[in-house]
């Protein structure tokens, strides 16, 4: 059997286990990887290499970092003679004639059961509504947003206390499953889809350092669900003796009335530094001050100690959903 010829175009680490299961499947063969350019990271702000870039040489493929898809690079994709591309987390906007370059065409890896949470912070926008649920859909790319048909979806559970990060993890595991279920339809040269219902669709937006604000006058479980979807970024804070202290996890206490004014600290329960809102109490379970880690409450507090009846001021929430 003649294996796929495959470009992979991906910038983000959360690819990593799919190109891990590519490179070792013998029914694929990868002839090259796209990536965004090298860019300054980290505090010290050196030009380094992505966690793509770097698998990639580390196997001795042909990496292409292009600024812009212009028809020169079309051409170089052309020259690879793929069979299929495959997109996750590029950071391009893909022509139209770059994605019908290959012969099978282009897919893509969205982190979201699509039509839900098109856009840019699926992840983080599904685990800060408060989604028990979310997925990777795999879909062929179109010039509208996350529009394509959609090929298959691997599904994630997400719990009460799992963060953007946890979540991410799993998400990453599971587009394995997907290419594996894909590769023999596209060894035939055939994979079925189905269209979207456009009535479904949402829209998340590019995630701001802003959307860290707290408001306590929302019901504490939409609180803890903002609070675990936006770690580790931008993270939620809340400002306590003129300190900014972030907010790594939370949960909400079984609903009930708090007879106290939102933003009231009520004191320690449950491992949690538990706070009055709206509806229930909220609970911050992991904190960070200003050049600290971030810690369990317990631990953080006995540093940095926070009196029962402080009122932490409450900032104004946006949503994170956008009309289209």
């Amino acid at each position: 059997m003649i294996p796929l010829r495959i470009v992979f175009l991906g910038s983000d680490a959360i690819a990593r286990p799919l190109l891990d299961f590519l490179g070792a499947e013998p029914t694929v063969e990868l002839v090259g990887v796209f990536t965004q350019p090298d860019r300054p990271t980290g505090r010290g702000q050196q030009v380094q290499a992505n966690a793509i870039k770097q698998w990639a040489l580390g196997r001795g493929l042909p990496v292409f970092q292009p600024e812009r898809l212009t028809e020169e690079i079309r051409q170089q994709l052309a020259a690879l003679r793929p069979d299929l591309a495959l997109v996750m987390a590029y950071g391009h906007i893909l022509r139209d004639d770059f994605i019908a370059t290959p012969r099978l065409g282009t897919l893509n890896f969205h982190t979201s059961l699509l039509p839900k949470y098109r856009g840019a912070s699926p992840i983080q926008t599904a685990v800060a509504l408060g989604e028990r649920e979310t997925g990777v859909t795999l879909m062929r790319i179109v010039r509208r947003l996350d529009a394509g048909p959609v090929a298959d979806v691997e599904k994630v559970p997400v719990g009460s206390l799992d963060t953007a990060l946890e979540v991410e993890a799993r998400l990453a595991s599971a587009c394995v499953p997907l290419i594996a279920r894909a590769i023999p339809h596209l060894l035939r040269g055939e994979l079925p889809v189905r269209e979207q219902d456009e009535a479904a669709a949402t829209y998340c937006r590019k995630l701001l350092k802003e959307d860290g604000a707290l408001d306590f006058s929302a019901p504490a479980a939409e609180l803890a669900a903002r609070i675990n979807g936006l770690f580790p970024w931008p993270c939620c804070s809340v400002e306590i003796g003129g300190h900014p202290i972030k907010i790594g996890q939370a949960d909400a206490a079984p609903e009930g009335d708090v007879a106290r004014n939102p933003g009231t600290v009520l004191g320690i329960g449950d491992g949690s530094l538990r706070v009055a809102t709206a509806r229930g109490a909220l609970g911050l379970r992991r904190m960070q001050r200003p050049g600290g880690r971030m810690l369990a409450a317990a631990d953080f507090l006995r540093g940095f100690p926070v009196a029962a009846g402080t009122v932490l001021e409450s900032r104004a929430m946006s949503s994170l959903l956008v009309a289209r």
